[in-house]
């Protein structure tokens, strides 16, 4: 008698951003050369390379801050190319920046509130109360909780540490329900304890969407980072997960130097 036996397959990564041919020149300087970039959802993907490289334009051709000389662009299946960034933003692609971005006479709570309009429908009603906003509370509790900031809930954003502030914009940004988070450096400047928690909350935060970061703490690359993209004067020089690029000699002498990684 035949037993019928189930065969699991593995999810397939599904990409949710792409690019493709992706260049941007500056009149006789090519800043990005034709970039091919596939970005999967549950998946952190770094954009590394040595200063200068290019990771910042293709940060913003990707958010449509600026528009590519050639290539294409695709978010979820649909082309964005030519897209407006406030529009890309709308579908689902939010940015970070290196500098942090919050209000600083705002408390922690008020701040993810004023990042929840949007996606609640509150961002044009100028009219309405204050207190309209007390049913982004409880969202807003769940936001501080998830990066941390319970204690801080109260305190204004001004008062926070350097590390905390960039927590609290984790937090802003994460209240836009991003399909794709790009993060800018986000361990840029931060301490060691800082550093260690913003990484559990990037490998939290990855279990539900795709995330891209530039990031130069190769230590953060190694421990979060599924796929690494490497860049060298606006080209691709190397892809592959940290163990394979680590020990490409090219990656080696153009960013990471000659000792062993």
């Amino acid at each position: 008698m035949a037993v019928a036996t189930t065969i699991m397959h593995e999810e397939q990564p599904r990409v949710v951003l792409s690019a493709r041919g992706l260049s941007k020149g500056f009149g006789a300087f090519m800043a990005v050369k034709n970039v091919d970039l596939d970005i999967e959802h549950a998946r952190v993907h770094a954009l590394i390379g040595p200063n200068g490289a290019g990771k910042t334009t293709v940060f913003n051709l990707l958010t449509k801050f600026l528009q590519p000389t050639a290539g294409s662009i695709a978010l979820l299946g649909t082309d964005i190319t030519k897209l407006a960034p406030d529009k890309v933003a709308r579908m689902g692609l939010v940015r970070s920046f290196q500098i942090s971005a919050v209000f600083p006479h705002l408390s922690v709570l008020d701040n993810v509130r004023v990042a929840l309009q949007r996606p609640n429908g509150l961002s044009t009603q100028f009219w309405l109360p204050v207190s309209s906003l007390d049913r982004l509370n409880e969202r807003g509790d769940q936001l501080i909780e998830t990066v941390g900031l319970k204690r801080e809930r109260n305190m204004l954003a001004a008062d926070l540490s350097y590390g905390r502030k960039r927590v609290l914009e984790i937090a802003t940004t994460l209240a836009l329900d991003p399909k794709v988070l790009l993060l800018d450096e986000p361990m840029a400047g931060m301490g060691q304890e800082d550093i260690g928690a913003v990484s559990n909350i990037i490998r939290e935060v990855a279990k539900t969407r795709a995330v891209l970061m530039v990031e130069h703490n190769l230590s953060v690359v190694a421990d979060i980072c599924h796929q690494v993209t490497v860049l060298q004067r606006g080209e691709i020089l190397a892809e592959g997960d940290y163990a394979t690029i680590a020990q490409d000699e090219r990656v080696r002498l153009a960013y990471m130097g000659t000792e062993e990684a």
